[in-house]
């Protein structure tokens, strides 16, 4: 199967500090990929310049072919990693917003996933406790028919059932043609849902391989794995 998430000795830094360093990734459709890292790896910087909110150094990124751009807005669904949506609107508001911007948006799934959470369209987003708004800008992202799905930190911060309703919400709603990335710091509480797991340190990938495989030749959690490579 081809890749659809190629990054090509990828780098970018912020004046002296060097945020990604000669990255090279290449990761297939119909996978959960984890990309783990202590703080300050690179993780989020990394889905910033796939989402083009960012602009490379040297190097390239290519999201089904495309370099990030308008074209790829169409096939991408980001989760940032903080709160970034209006607090005064009403979610229905919300749900209408995402329609109008996005042609793969499913109103009709993302109002069945709120209604089990009885989160009503007339409520404002500001009213809402830190874990139903998390919940929220989830069901937002993963309502789209999208071809890469990157979640920045989806389940951080949130209560252990939040987490296991976020968890089993990117399982249940992501077409098995598509690619997940979730970038977390919250290995053991994702690694269930996992195909894959990417280790990145200052910025560049130094481990990557199935879940699967790292069981059975390391006998060992991914978990566990990760804290050896990182000493945590």
């Amino acid at each position: 199967m081809s890749s659809i998430f190629q990054c090509e000795h990828f780098s970018k830094d912020f004046g002296n500090t060097l945020a990604l360093n000669d990255l090279n990734l290449s990761l297939e459709s119909g996978r959960i990929v984890g990309l783990l890292g202590p703080n300050g790896s690179g993780k989020t910087t990394l889905l910033k310049l796939a989402n083009g909110l960012l602009q490379p150094t040297s190097g390239a990124i290519f999201l089904d072919g495309m370099e990030p751009g308008v074209e790829t807005k169409a096939i991408v669904s980001y989760l940032p990693d903080a709160n970034y949506l209006p607090l005064w609107m009403r979610v229905d508001g919300l749900l209408q917003m995402f329609a109008d911007f996005y042609s793969d948006f499913n109103i009709e799934k993302a109002e069945a996933m709120l209604n089990q959470l009885n989160i009503h369209g007339r409520d404002r987003l500001k009213t809402l406790s830190k874990g139903n708004k998390e919940k929220v800008q989830l069901i937002l992202a993963m309502s789209r028919e999208a071809k890469i799905y990157l979640l920045d930190e989806p389940i951080g911060g949130v209560d252990p059932a939040a987490r296991d309703y976020i968890l089993n919400t990117i399982i249940q709603n992501y077409s098995e043609n598509a690619l997940v990335v979730i970038s977390t710091l919250l290995i053991a509480v994702i690694e269930r849902v996992l195909d894959e797991g990417v280790f990145i340190s200052q910025g560049s990938a130094v481990f990557h391989r199935s879940v699967d495989e790292i069981r059975e030749t390391e006998r060992k959690s991914v978990d566990e794995v990760f804290r050896e490579v990182f000493r945590c």
